[in-house]
């Protein structure tokens, strides 16, 4: 019984896939959300998709050795409650007692975050390391923490919130309600907001005539590599990232960062800048234990893979 099943709930879609302990995919799938119809709604969805996957494999719950879930917000892992999750409306929603009841099943629940990070220690691009860090960049900065092959989740599975260390004290207000949070520096919505406000400032850049302003993207200063107002937004950008990542850096001592999330589909663009100032920066330097920053692999099933690790 080496077939485990993972949920990723989004605000909008559920994914989920079935899968071994090697990563075989035995199904793939995906149904809407209903986030703002309640958590029994969610709950009903989720088991819907299940019970799809499960007939696209042509396998019985019983065939199935756990679920996991990845869940936006505050997560107690011990009894799977989503303590808050703002964008599918639940508080204190027991999302784990429901679908194991229902299951008749072990479930495990876990924050999105952390559960891409699983995925990708395991089946990804933090495959053969013990300890490494995964950051998305995407609305917001998320982050899980992976020590000696197992996920840190700190107490009560309320840490792990790279997103909200400051880089910058008294800077931009951060969603959080704290100021200077790396979140509101290195996050997709903070990169649009800086390449606006340098389009307004210069309307000779050339990055108007790839949009306008209501058509700004995390692609758009990238896409403008000769143009000089793009240019300051990209080093910005590149300086407040490598910042944060260097902290994280000297505090855990990774052997790999994994950037995912829409921004790090830059790739080389991001990652090769970022890896010269965090090397330049690091704690001692790179001769002892170096820090190596790559690029996330598994793109959007990374939070469903994390979530089948989670019971396997």
């Amino acid at each position: 019984m080496d077939k485990y099943i993972g949920i990723d709930v989004g605000g909008t879609n559920i994914k989920g896939v079935i899968c071994d302990r090697s990563g075989k995919l035995f199904a793939e799938d995906g149904v809407p959300t209903g986030a703002r119809s309640g958590g029994d709604v969610i709950c009903k969805n989720i088991l819907s998709l299940i019970d799809k996957m499960l007939k696209k494999a042509d396998l019985s719950i019983n065939e199935i050795a756990g679920v996991g879930v990845a869940c936006p917000g505050m997560i107690d892992g011990r009894s799977g409650t989503v303590i808050f999750a703002g964008n599918l409306f639940l508080k204190d929603f027991p999302l784990g007692e429901k679908l194991s009841s229902a299951l008749n099943i072990a479930v495990r629940v876990t924050n999105d975050a952390n559960a891409a990070a699983l995925g990708e220690a395991k089946f990804g691009a933090g495959s053969g390391y013990s300890d490494s860090l995964f950051i998305t960049l995407g609305t917001g900065v998320g982050g899980g923490i992976i020590i000696d092959n197992k996920l840190f989740e700190g107490n009560l599975s309320a840490g792990a919130e790279l997103g909200h260390t400051v880089i910058r004290e008294g800077g931009r207000k951060c969603t959080c309600g704290r100021r200077g949070c790396l979140e509101a520096y290195a996050s997709a919505t903070a990169l649009i907001d800086m390449t606006k406000r340098a389009m307004l400032a210069d309307r000779n850049s050339q990055m108007w005539k790839i949009c306008d302003l209501e058509n700004v993207d995390g692609k758009t200063a990238f896409s403008c590599s000769d143009d000089p107002s793009a240019k300051k937004v990209v080093d910005r950008y590149i300086k407040y990232l490598a910042c944060g990542l260097t902290n994280f850096a000297n505090v855990f001592r990774p052997q790999v960062i994994i950037l995912g999330g829409g921004v790090s589909a830059q790739g080389d663009n991001i990652v090769k800048p970022v890896q010269k100032m965090l090397d330049y920066q690091l704690f001692g330097g790179t001769k002892f234990a170096p820090v190596k920053v790559v690029c996330a692999k598994l793109a959007n099933l990374a939070g469903s893979y994390g979530a089948a690790s989670l019971v396997m």
